[in-house]
């Protein structure tokens, strides 16, 4: 009996392990689907260090990716920019295709390097066809289209869209401005129509994966799909007659196909597009409007990096013809210090960093010390309540500022604080204003660049000096200029011993506050406001609740009831 259970057991054993190299571990994973990615790149020198030091961060095997890139017509240094990046890089990706074209610079018929002439808008089709047919004969799973002027700083989108296991997405990216990579809405002759879903979607009111008629600049397509098969870039359909343009070309072969849905998905951030030049705007332009969308990246985040495999040259910053830049900023808050500087060096501008008084470290010892008496029966004319510690801290910030400018005899001099906003083409409009300024021999103290406009009544213009008039009742010392005789005059009224808010203080000093109590002969200047927009220099827009008090009345003005806000 027992050898009988010996001998069941051992033909058991050897059962269970025939094969001497068997084993029972997990498969392995699955490799993640290859992808190309086309690069078409035209006078994008001022972008291209950031769009490819997105595609280096992006989380994906680059062993996964080959880069299939294109550039042609260029007048700026595009090519040599790519050229190195590709250098550098094509020992990380799996496969690099590489097709300059060198001469000519321009298009028949092109009016300049931003206009669309129909030779450009034909030259394109064929280049992103032949991307496509090149992912299709390598037998890639996905191809990814990307402008040089979209910055996908979400290093999660690649797999963030495939997991939507869409025949065409793609991910809404963020501009200046009301301008997105997607259209809700397109007439039967193939143009861009407006509808009611456009701007929730871009707020992210609504977020998901929606299907939109056009998505465009930034796209990714799925070739294991049936329906992928059929679409194309060029030549158009053959029953085509809708505008001739690369993204409405590629639209349309979507929907004749029948099987191809195209797919907007605004559940993350995924990134950043820079607002197309206009037909007669210049490259300079076009890098002007791309510093405003770094400078908005900063704000909103994640920011844009540069790619570390390709040169940059350092930034030429300067004074913008005043004697000293100000940065006010608390120590506690690097931050903002950070994004200032940051979006100061982005716009060339050379600023000295002044550490603030930090209002909440002081005592009233600290205060008395100091010398600061507040102003007697002072009550803030909104809220009714005294002044704050940190009201104390920043008076004290800029009153620091106007001695310095005092005792080191300077002309003038431009201060900022540390949330400023910066609107498109700052550096270049303040400098022409100022030069207008001097051209009039204008005489003045303190320009407010910016400021919250308290009263809605028209201010007065400033003959022969564009967008300056003479400020009202105003809050807010985000901007200012001030020359030397302005800051004397701050000065001599010894605020130190009368403290109220700095925005309290200047209205009362040029005697535009409600309650003044004295005034002198200051002369305060300010940037001529957009009504219930933004300051055209400091960016700053409505708050919600601006926006909400607005809506309130204008529906009262429409004898809408309130009810139906919303």
């Amino acid at each position: 009996m027992l050898s009988w259970i010996i001998s069941v057991w051992t033909i058991f054993a050897v059962a269970q392990c025939y094969f001497s190299e068997e084993n029972y571990t997990e498969e392995s994973k699955m490799q993640p689907p290859t992808v190309i990615i086309a690069i078409i790149a035209r006078n994008a020198a001022h972008s291209l260090p950031y769009y490819l030091g997105a595609l280096e961060r992006l989380n994906y095997p680059k062993e996964r990716i080959s880069i299939w890139a294109a550039t042609d017509h260029n007048i700026d240094n595009t090519t040599a920019i790519l050229r190195e990046w590709l250098t550098v890089m094509q020992t990380h990706y799996h496969y690099v295709e590489w097709r300059p074209l060198e001469k000519p610079t321009s298009y028949v018929g092109e009016l300049g390097p931003k206009h669309w002439a129909n030779g450009r808008y034909e030259y394109v089709m064929k280049l992103k066809q032949a991307a496509l047919n090149f992912a299709k004969k390598r037998w890639a799973d996905y191809i990814l289209y990307s402008d040089t002027d979209n910055i996908l700083t979400n290093p999660n989108t690649l797999h963030l869209l495939m997991a939507e296991n869409k025949s065409v997405i793609a991910p809404m990216l963020d501009s200046q401005s009301a301008y997105s990579n997607y259209w809700c809405g397109i007439t039967p002759q193939g143009y861009y129509r407006r509808t009611a879903e456009y701007f929730p979607t871009k707020q992210r009111q609504r977020r998901g994966c929606y299907p939109v008629p056009m998505v465009h600049s930034t796209i990714l397509l799925d070739l294991r799909k049936e329906g992928t098969k059929k679409v194309s870039f060029h030549p158009p359909h053959k029953d085509y007659s809708w505008p001739f343009d690369d993204i409405i070309v590629f639209a349309f072969s979507c929907r004749i196909s029948g099987m191809v849905q195209m797919y907007l998905c605004n559940k993350e951030r995924y990134g950043y597009l820079n607002v197309p030049a206009k037909p007669h705007q210049t490259v300079e332009d076009d890098r002007i409007n791309f510093v405003h969308l770094y400078l908005e990246s900063l704000i909103h985040g994640p920011p844009m990096y540069v790619s570390r495999n390709v040169h940059v040259p350092p930034k030429q910053s300067d004074l913008m013809g005043f004697d000293e830049i100000y940065l006010i900023n608390l120590r506690r808050r690097p931050d903002r210090r950070d994004r200032m500087l940051w979006s100061l060096y982005e716009l060339e501008i050379d600023a000295k960093v002044v550490a603030a008084v930090d209002g909440a470290a002081l005592n009233s010892s600290d205060i008395k010390i100091l010398g600061v008496d507040l102003l007697p029966g002072y009550y803030d004319p909104f809220s009714g309540r005294t002044l704050t510690k940190g009201e104390v801290g920043c008076f004290l910030s800029h009153y620091y500022i106007w001695k310095e400018v005092s005792d080191m005899q300077l002309d003038k001099a431009l201060i900022f604080e540390d949330d400023v906003h910066f609107q498109a083409n700052f550096k270049r409009r303040l400098m022409r204003l100022m030069e207008e300024v001097e051209q009039v021999e204008l005489d003045w103290d303190i320009i407010y660049l910016g400021r919250k406009k308290v009263n809605l009544e028209e201010e007065v213009a400033v003959e022969n000096v564009r967008n300056l008039v003479y400020a009202d009742y105003s809050y807010w010392t985000l901007s200012y200029a001030i020359s030397l005789q302005g800051a004397q005059k701050l000065l001599n009224a010894e605020p130190i011993s009368k403290m109220l808010p700095v925005d309290e203080f200047l209205p009362i000093m040029y005697d535009k506050h409600p309650k003044a109590l004295n005034s002198s002969d200051i002369k305060i200047l300010g940037v001529d406001l957009l009504p219930g927009y933004y300051d055209p220099f400091s960016g700053r827009t409505l708050t919600k609740g601006e926006v909400g008090c607005f809506l309130s009345h204008y529906y009262i003005w429409k004898e809408v009831p309130l009810d139906d806000v919303g």
